[in-house]
């Protein structure tokens, strides 16, 4: 697909950053789009593959590689080569629900299965999705599409996060009459307040809940479903579908949030910036052709747990993690250090981790990039937890006493002299999640696995002998955006074959 000879010809452009000096001043999105003649270009890259691994979705070597969605990545590449970017979109369309997203943050799987990637450097597919998607928004190809018959059934989605809308968006589209609900004021999940603006503007999810709200979904926001509420549902739809996510955050022995002052779980920390910054700009005057997102202006807004001037600890190396470090440099914090238990990465790929499988590489991001820029040097500190803290006379936290870390017949051991303290106003813990809320599951009675899940049918989404199904984070556990809209289309199929016996999704 693409041209023939165009992975000898075009080497790799991903889209551009904004440099880390003027993107610290704002929480805006920071890439920069290539010139559509590029974009072409990059597209025509993609090899006349015999076999696609980028759609595979493989697990090698215990970790997946390939798109989970099944992308029909080499068809759309060669279409956008070719300057259709009509039909290109159709293509990208009938397998994923919201390219807007992906294109985003996802870590583009689809790359690292990447032929090109072989002995060079992979397909930009990731940049190419976001192209199309935007492209369609711009020239209308994206309208609403009403079914024009309904089933009659009627279907609840509990939890609004990208596995919900997804069984929202199939189902409704199916001719079912959905409606979600969402304990908080905003749809998105995770994707409006654990992922930061400047990774994912928040109006890319109005714009996607306005065109599902024109095709005929419902949602309610501000409804917490516990047990009170749990029973209506059943009794007034012909299904349930939880997709509540796996929001239980995993604890730090030496300090807990609400009981040491200045320690907070990372998600909650980057919801309230999330809140203030979206209040900030909700309430700016409706004249302005665009709203302020200025790091200075969201300071003089307030209403958030404020980093500035502190020193600033993170505990856990991921993606969250890097999104912490991102955001308290914009709140001007004083000092950030990362720490990970892990060990660094090397690298480069190695023999005992070749292609296509998931490289096992050391990463920077851009929170990384950000803090190397305006501190010197990286702030990860690998092999390294807390193993205590100090607090002032009112309970705050002043200072951690960090230790060293190993992994020994698979238990994690101190390593004995290697302590070392560290000067410490807040500290974020954002060390992963082990499975979903208690309560969420309580109220409709399901079982879950020891890993926090909710227990269903082998394979599928159904539990047994109710008219429940899960999908997304709360049914797999802590995972991708592109892993939970791939639950949720799958979710939806299983549950359209409930309710009439056979599906056509």
């Amino acid at each position: 697909m693409g041209k023939d000879t165009g992975f000898l010809e075009y080497k790799r452009k991903n889209n551009g950053d904004v440099p880390p000096a003027e993107r610290i001043m704002t929480f805006d999105e920071f890439h920069t789009m290539l010139m559509t003649e590029e974009r072409r270009q990059q597209a025509g890259r993609c090899m006349n593959c015999g076999v696609p691994f980028c759609q595979s979705a493989m697990n090698l070597g215990g970790m997946v590689t390939g798109c989970p969605l099944h992308n029909l990545i080499p068809e759309w590449n060669d279409e956008v080569y070719r300057g259709h970017d009509r039909h290109a979109f159709a293509r990208l369309h009938k397998t994923s629900n919201f390219p807007e997203f992906t294109g985003r943050v996802c870590p583009a799987l689809c790359e690292k299965a990447c032929m090109c990637g072989q002995y060079g450097d992979a397909v930009t597919v990731h940049d190419n999705e976001l192209f199309l998607v935007e492209t369609a928004y711009a020239n209308g190809y994206i309208q609403p599409v009403v079914p024009t018959i309904r089933s009659g059934k009627r279907v609840a989605v509990v939890g609004s996060g990208p596995s919900g809308l997804a069984v929202a968006d199939e189902l409704n589209h199916r001719g079912h009459n959905v409606e979600v609900f969402e304990r908080e004021d905003e749809i998105g999940g995770l994707l409006m307040y654990g992922i930061p603006n400047m990774k994912l503007d928040k109006s890319v999810i109005k714009r996607r809940k306005k065109l599902m709200e024109d095709e005929g979904v419902v949602f309610h926001t501000g409804v917490n479903v516990d047990t009170s509420k749990a029973g209506t549902l059943l009794k007034d739809f012909d299904a349930v579908v939880l997709c509540c996510g796996a929001k239980k955050a995993r604890p730090l022995a030496a300090a807990e949030p609400g009981k040491v002052g200045g320690v907070y779980y990372a998600v909650d920390f980057l919801t309230q910036t999330t809140k203030a910054l979206m209040d900030m700009v909700d309430s700016a005057d409706a004249g302005k052709d665009a709203p302020d997102k200025s790091a200075e202006s969201l300071k003089k807004h307030g209403g958030y747990i404020d980093a500035a001037g502190k020193n600033v600890v993170i505990v856990g190396g991921g993606d969250t993690g890097n999104d912490c470090i991102g955001t308290v440099i914009r709140h001007g914090a004083k000092s950030v250090t990362a720490l990970e238990m892990m060990p660094k990465p090397p690298v480069e790929r190695s023999a005992s981790n070749p292609w296509p499988e998931w490289p096992k590489v050391l990463k920077t991001d851009y929170g990384h990039e950000e803090a190397i820029f305006l501190f010197g040097s990286d702030p990860r500190v690998y092999e390294t937890t807390v193993k205590s803290v100090t607090t002032d006379k009112k309970g705050h936290i002043k200072q951690i006493e960090t230790v060293k870390v190993a992994f020994k017949d698979g238990k994690l051991t101190e390593v004995a002299g290697s302590e070392k303290t560290l000067k410490c106003d807040l500290l974020l813990i954002a060390a992963g999640f082990i499975g979903c809320e208690d309560y969420s599951a309580d109220a409709f009675s399901v079982k879950r696995s020891p890993r926090g899940t909710v227990v269903t049918e082998d394979g599928g989404y159904h539990i047994p002998d109710t008219k429940i199904f899960s999908a997304g984070d709360m049914h797999r556990g802590q995972s991708l955006v592109v892993w939970a809209i791939a639950e949720g289309r799958a979710c939806a199929k299983e549950v359209d074959e409930y309710l009439m016996g056979y599906t056509n999704l």
